[in-house]
């Protein structure tokens, strides 16, 4: 039986089912893609799960930085073809069917070890936008490569729409990541807000709303950006980055209209609206 990238068929379900596993509509939005650029999708997806669960379970930062010094040691095999996982495997297959780069995914693990130490708290500017690269852009960067384009207008649709995501996701998820410790809101604007930078603190300041808005603004100037940067973009490659935008952007959205003091309110967006993006952006 002939399957995508000449894989096992053991290793393809294996990163499926990681991907299925993990409840995401990354899952049914990727359906979109012809199944060799699916089955480099999950192996990302697998893959960034694996390290990001490697930083965020409880243990010793040595057994930590270990495990993410395997990845490092596998991700240099997959220029060669070679992996010791069903991750590993599919990944390989995908970078030498894809072009997609080793410098990608040591960034994401770059990242990983910065969530993997003492927890982040009030970086500054530039040691946010570092990590939103490493995090987020340099996923973006493989995956684009995965979609279809590989030119330097699909890394600028990366390197935007990345950014938008990470940041919409750290107004999301800041209630979430105070309970852990971790303030990913940057130092500069919390003091000019007169923010504390202790997370917990941070989250019942009067000025935390000033902060977010300037975060909510940056980020939807990032989603601007994407769109533009698609544009020049081929336009089959790019949907499922219309979609991912389309869908975070309407998270922005709804966490904007939510406001800021009532964090332990969930925002998500209701079934009617993802299955009217779904639609929109061809992936049903």
């Amino acid at each position: 039986m002939t399957t995508p990238l000449g894989l096992d068929p053991a290793d393809l379900a294996a990163v499926t089912d990681a991907v299925r596993a993990a409840g995401t509509s990354f899952y049914h939005g990727m359906r979109v893609l012809a199944p060799e650029r699916r089955a480099a999708m999950y192996g990302i997806y697998a893959f960034c799960r694996e390290v990001d669960d490697i930083a965020d379970e409880p243990g010793e930062l040595a057994a930590k930085n270990a495990a993410l010094a395997l990845w490092r040691r596998r991700v240099a095999g997959f220029a060669d073809g070679r992996g010791d996982n069903a991750i590993s495997r599919v990944l390989a297959a995908a970078t030498r069917r894809f072009a997609l780069r080793q410098d990608d995914f040591l960034a994401i693990i770059d990242g990983m070890e910065m969530d993997a130490g003492a927890p982040i708290i009030a970086p500054d500017l530039a040691t946010l936008d570092l990590y939103c690269d490493r995090v987020a852009v340099a996923v973006g960067r493989l995956s684009v490569r995965a979609f279809g384009d590989s030119s330097a207008k699909a890394d600028a649709v990366a390197l935007a729409l990345g950014r938008a995501l990470q940041l919409t996701n750290i107004l999301r998820d800041l209630a979430e990541d105070a309970a852990r410790g971790r303030l990913y809101l940057p130092a500069e604007w919390l003091d000019a807000a007169g923010v504390p930078r202790d997370p917990q603190r941070a989250l019942t300041a009067p000025g935390l709303g000033a902060v977010c808005d300037r975060i909510a603004e940056r980020a939807a100037a990032y989603f601007r950006a994407a769109d533009q940067a698609m544009a020049a973009c081929d336009r089959r490659a790019m949907r499922p980055a219309r979609l991912m935008g389309a869908t975070y952007a309407a998270l922005l959205a709804a966490l904007r209209q939510r406001g800021w003091q009532r964090l332990e309110t969930p925002v998500k967006l209701g079934k009617w609206q993802k299955l009217w993006l779904a639609c929109r952006y061809g992936v049903l």
